[in-house]
């Protein structure tokens, strides 16, 4: 005779089938294009030669009641060790406040950067590509086996996650923006990889993304931004680097 707790499995096993099921056919759909439209999800999107072999992510997208240039600087000084960013700070920043003022200091963006992604500093994106008020492309390559990054330019590790996390502002009519965050990756092994996105990234990935886009709107929507001046220094900055100027790994054959 079977033991109570093994003769419960099939009680459970089918409701967690089902809740399986429904996510991804019902709610994972909508998560990964949470506010885009069809037509963004059909357009090709900037930084798809950054990471070699990789395929595009997630797409969301939100429209702010302010023109790119009120947006950009919020962007720009984005990091756990600058001015955050803009999400659930409690999870993403330490528990510090993301900044409500543009900080001038922070607004010179170049390829190479190094923003922390964790208040220790251990693990950083770095910037892969960027366009002043126009296009930002944020890259994490980790070494999972070891828990950090990994240098880009030689083999990838045998466990590894690379990925972008990108930013693209289309200006509208009126003084709007449609802010459209996407971004792709490879990792290895894919198949663990692509089951840990399914269970625990993907969903987490959209409640950080839906509470930065309200956030980046109350900010960029009540107007304070850099004095004229400091926003043209910052700006005139980054455009010297645009995507197509990205550095680019040797051809190499990057996988052991």
């Amino acid at each position: 005779m079977l033991s109570e707790p093994v003769s419960r499995l099939p009680k459970i096993a089918l409701p967690a089938v089902l809740a399986l099921g429904t996510y991804a056919l019902a709610v994972r759909p909508k998560l990964l294009r949470w506010g885009a439209t069809a037509a963004e999800l059909a357009a090709p999107y900037p930084g798809a030669d950054i990471i070699p072999g990789s395929r595009r992510t997630a797409t969301m997208a939100v429209t702010i009641d302010a023109p790119p240039s009120a947006i950009w600087p919020w962007l720009a000084q984005m990091g756990c060790d600058r001015a955050g960013w803009y999400s659930w700070d409690r999870l993403d920043n330490g528990g510090v406040p993301s900044a409500e003022r543009v900080n001038p200091e922070w607004q010179d963006v170049a390829v190479g950067d190094r923003w922390s992604s964790v208040p220790s500093g251990s693990t950083w994106f770095e910037v892969a590509a960027v366009e002043a008020q126009r296009f930002l492309a944020l890259r994490a390559s980790i070494d999972i086996s070891r828990g950090r990054p990994f240098d880009v330019s030689r083999m990838r590790p045998r466990l590894y996650s690379d990925s972008t996390w990108a930013f693209l502002l289309e200006e509208l009519p009126g003084e709007r923006t449609r802010l459209v965050v996407s971004g792709y990756a490879a990792e290895r092994p894919h198949r663990l990889l692509a089951l840990a996105n399914f269970l625990v990234w993907e969903p987490a990935h959209w409640v950080m993304q839906t509470r930065q886009f309200a956030n980046l709107r109350r900010r960029a929507e009540g107007g304070q931004s850099v004095t004229t001046t400091e926003t043209t220094r910052g700006t005139a900055a980054a455009a010297r680097v645009a995507p197509a100027d990205v550095q680019k790994p040797p051809q190499i054959d990057h996988d052991l």
